[in-house]
């Protein structure tokens, strides 16, 4: 019995973590004229920056924006703080 209930207690734990939200914020850039923008999106998969930038790369690109740099990667308790900074770049890519 009490091996059953550790079993699934240790599935519920790996089950959520695994599909525990992931966001990044990056900086990316526009030419002819230069434009920046800093901006925070979902990550779907490994929370990781190299898996981030391959991510956002292609949704960046769609709208002629080029992908400069992954500041970070991070889970919900880091989304309220950069929503501001964000503005309409906010969960946008």
């Amino acid at each position: 019995m009490k091996r059953t209930l550790l079993i699934t207690v240790t599935l519920m734990a790996v089950s959520s973590t695994a599909h525990a939200a992931c966001f990044a914020d990056y900086k990316a850039k526009r030419d002819d004229p230069l434009r920046l923008h800093y901006g925070v999106a979902e990550i779907t998969g490994d929370c990781t920056v190299d898996a981030a930038a391959a991510q956002l790369a292609p949704r960046l690109a769609q709208d002629d924006w080029q992908l400069l740099s992954i500041e970070s990667v991070f889970d919900e308790a880091g989304l309220e703080e950069r929503e501001e900074s964000a503005g309409e770049n906010y969960l946008r890519y």
